[in-house]
């Protein structure tokens, strides 16, 4: 070979060389800048308070990538006033808010220690804000290895606080401590009682009620297993009525017309655990737990009812979410809202069809129009919103 072939030859290996690391270089900046801007930033639930709204969930906007559990005050525009977040070393989220007093209580779950943080594994906390988002207090639960408290209600003397505290998924053994749990803390957020019940794998409480001095908490128990229970003011079990078969989360929501209890979820449409096939379900129950009647809805593949509220004129309003699946797994959500008579005829149906997954968190009736919590995919991030209904079902604004 020529030494002028093999000058070129050299020249050309060389070239090559630079062209496939300038490649692999564009390929990992590429990457790094599009993980740096994937993000989400949502909302798990709100409320109403007097103008405002007060709302709690979880972003991801940091340079670590760790899920931060935050609070939100909003004015009557849906503008921030301020937002604080939950800045422990880890990842953590919020579930739920109420308001007491001059204060907010939170509940959810987060990473305590850097075990849990390489486990994967989260303890269940609550934390007490001012009415300046300045944390006050804080405690955490833990039972069994991962735990997440999932809603609250405040009451005269105290908390009461729903959730779980499980196995996590790799740890074998079975444990009479664990499972769904109904807890009271009083208003330093001292525990007072706790009670447990299911499954120390799969045991979960998603919300509760109080009335006539009875709390009603729903969740669910082994794999597809929905649940509603019933105990008194002091933590006393009275019973539990089931139902066969929900989706893995089983109920979320519930609310009580005075009359009847009704609860949201999804139904399985076949026992096949490989089979995503759920429709969205609304129970009617008697304050003793027995089931009066209940509404299906079908639609293309998996549809749920997250939560649940009686507006004004005494309707059952609920909203979730239409899930559309390909044989390669790929989901697209839409919202859903809708609307029954208290006798559970359906009155209106509602879909919130966009470009962008849409997912629907909690609702509340103000003012005549039903504000919707959620949120929603925005390129490669996940961002809150509002999405505000007129009471006849009617879209009447979205606010990110």
């Amino acid at each position: 070979m020529s030494k002028k072939l093999r000058s070129a030859l050299k020249i050309i290996v060389v070239l090559c060389i630079l062209v496939l690391i300038f490649d692999i270089g564009f390929l990992i900046y590429n990457n790094y800048i599009n993980s740096e801007k994937a993000y989400f930033d949502g909302i798990n639930y709100f409320e109403s308070v007097d103008d405002l709204f007060i709302a709690v969930g979880s972003n991801s906007n940091n340079k670590d990538g760790y899920e931060k559990a935050k609070i939100t005050l909003y004015n009557s525009k849906y503008k921030k006033l301020w937002e604080t977040l939950y800045n422990k070393k880890y990842s953590s989220s919020f579930s739920v808010v109420k308001k007491d007093k001059s204060n907010f209580i939170v509940v959810g779950s987060y990473e305590a220690n850097i075990k849990e943080h390489n486990d994967k594994v989260r303890s269940a906390v609550i934390a007490k804000f001012d009415k300046d988002g300045k944390l006050l207090n804080d405690k955490q639960f833990q039972v069994l290895g991962n735990s997440k408290f999932t809603s609250l209600l405040v009451v005269d003397d105290g908390y009461i606080v729903v959730g779980q505290s499980i196995y996590e998924n790799m740890t074998l053994g079975i444990s009479d401590e664990g499972g769904a749990f109904l807890i009271k803390y009083d208003k330093e957020l001292n525990e007072l009682w706790r009670k447990n019940y299911g499954g120390s794998k799969s045991g979960l409480y998603n919300d509760l009620i109080i009335h006539n001095n009875y709390i009603y908490a729903v969740g669910k128990d082994f794999a597809r297993t929905g649940i509603i229970s019933k105990y008194t003011l002091d933590g006393e079990y009275i019973s539990t009525s089931t139902y066969n078969y929900t989706d893995t989360i089983g109920f979320t929501g519930i609310t009580t017309d005075n009359n009847y209890l009704y609860v949201v979820g999804s139904k399985k449409v076949s026992n096949d655990e490989n089979d995503y096939n759920t429709d969205a379900i609304i129970i009617k129950y008697s304050f003793d737990l027995e089931e009066i009647s209940s509404n299906v809805y079908k639609d293309k593949e998996m549809e749920r009812y997250n939560k649940v509220i009686v507006d004004s004129n005494s309707n059952i309003v609920t909203i979730g979410q239409i899930c559309i699946y390909n044989k390669q797994n790929v989901f697209s959500y839409d919202g859903l809202i809708a609307k029954y008579s208290s006798n559970l005829e359906e009155l209106l149906v509602e879909k919130y069809k966009s470009d962008e997954d849409d997912f629907f968190t909690n609702i509340v009736e103000k003012n005549n129009l039903y504000i919707l919590s959620g949120y929603s995919t925005k390129t490669i991030n996940y961002l809150s919103r509002f999405i505000i209904y007129t009471s006849s079902g009617k879209l009447k604004d979205v606010i990110s």
